[in-house]
């Protein structure tokens, strides 16, 4: 049967938003490369050219593993809802030491750009980035035009032409990479979003079915519920004045209460219909999540509602079973249609010792629970047969054989199909 359960379905979105977080923040931190490798060139080229001390590489270097942890808090805490405001002031202030590099050599005009990035993740209006782009677009020109006039005296274009071009293409770079890692901030709200919403609208129709549940209960019990009390009201009044009157008053309350009472169990019986498909499902979510390895075959096709029911009380026992009185690993369902019934067998291979006696629970002791004597008789109300026993040397069989209804009579009634002879205990059907 290759039906998801819910709890698998539940296993599967959290595995995938799991993977898609771990996915998003490795790309953030293989992004970190691109200022951890120019800015390492950058220190190993300055220094070889005498162009920066050994105190101040090493300050730099230290600088950078500064900044790649900043770097890293920046980008969990903006993709955890925002950053924290010291953790902006404090990168802010290792990036704009870092900046002053630019004196040094050019590719230290990376290490801004990735920081802007970072910070970009953190939700703000637009306004505040655009301020965030232009004021570190303007810093980076005015320490990369100092720098160009540094390291190369005499070049053709003067400073005040150099300075408004390097603070706008700064400034253009900061809002590119601002806006590509908001967008993929947004990607990554949105599958949180999908994920939240998948347990509201679970939640949603709970509330849906009990408002609904509340509402037929209401329209079933409301009338009725005023009828009696007006009647025995009226019954109490005339009680000595008219007796007849009020015994036929009292007789009316009756009829009516059992008529509540009847529409009430119609109602509730509805709401307790076990269906097989469902329970199918649940049984082998729990049984998976005690560690127990379910395998259910294909149901046949056309059973009626009330055959599917009675099975899917069978398999939700049985199933209570291999969890309190077995030391089960596999557990098979079958179920098969034989003749004129239907046969579903559950084989658990959980028998140890003691448990080879269907009676006794290897760890507590004889057993004294009346759970299959319950479903005997219900199975039997069906014109059913529950066989229980050993499977082989480590299995245990719990098999129910139930009669197909005929066309000309329910299940278990004058026209249902005489049970089927039971097969003897740790055979299979």
């Amino acid at each position: 049967m290759a039906v998801a359960t819910t709890a698998e379905l539940a296993e599967q979105d959290t595995r995938r938003l799991e993977r898609y977080r771990r996915v998003t923040y490795r790309s953030f931190m293989l992004a970190s490369l691109g200022f951890l490798g120019p800015g390492l060139a950058a220190l190993v080229g300055a220094y070889a050219a005498g162009d920066l001390a050994g105190p101040l590489a090493l300050a730099g270097l230290a600088g950078l593993g500064v900044l790649f942890a900043c770097y890293l808090w920046l980008v969990r805490a903006g993709l955890d809802g925002g950053a924290p405001r010291r953790a902006v002031v404090v990168s802010g202030a290792v990036t704009a030491a870092l900046t002053t590099l630019l004196l040094a050599d050019p590719l230290f005009s990376v290490v801004p750009v990735f920081w802007v990035s970072a910070v970009a993740l953190t939700p703000m209006s637009r306004t505040r980035i655009a301020a965030l782009c232009g004021g570190t677009g303007a810093v980076c020109g005015v320490f990369g035009t100092l720098g160009a006039e540094r390291l190369y005296p005499g070049h053709a274009m003067p400073w005040f032409g150099v300075l408004p071009i390097l603070i706008a293409v700064y400034t253009a770079t900061c809002a590119l990479v601002a806006f590509l890692n908001r967008y993929q901030r947004g990607t990554w709200e949105l599958h949180q979003q999908a994920y939240a919403g998948r347990d509201a609208l679970a939640r949603l129709a709970v509330t849906e079915e009990r408002l609904r549940f509340s509402r037929d209960l209401h329209d079933l019990l409301g009338h009725s519920l005023s009828l009696i009390a007006v009647k025995s009201e009226l019954a109490l009044r005339l009680a000595e004045a008219d007796p007849g009157r009020a015994g036929a008053e009292m007789s009316d309350v009756r009829r009516a209460a059992r008529d509540a009472l009847r529409e009430v169990r119609a109602a509730v019986h509805g709401y307790r219909a076990v269906e097989l498909d469902a329970e199918l499902a649940g049984v082998r979510a729990v049984l998976e999540a005690a560690g127990v390895r379910c395998e259910v075959g294909d149901l046949p096709d056309g059973l009626a509602p009330e055959v599917r029911s009675v099975l899917a009380w069978v398999i939700r026992e049985g199933a209570t079973n291999v969890i309190k009185h077995s030391e089960a690993r596999r557990c098979a369902v079958t179920v098969v249609r034989r003749d004129r019934s239907v046969v579903l067998e559950m084989v658990n291979d959980g028998v140890r010792g003691a448990a080879a006696d269907p009676r006794t629970d290897p760890r507590t002791g004889p057993r004294t629970g009346s759970g299959l004597a319950g479903l005997a008789e219900r199975v039997a109300a069906h014109g059913g047969e529950i066989t229980s026993g050993p499977h082989g040397r480590t299995g245990f069989l719990l098999r129910a054989a139930v009669p197909l209804p005929r066309e000309d009579g329910p299940a278990g009634g004058p026209g249902a199909a005489p049970a089927p002879d039971a097969l003897p205990a740790g055979r299979t059907a």
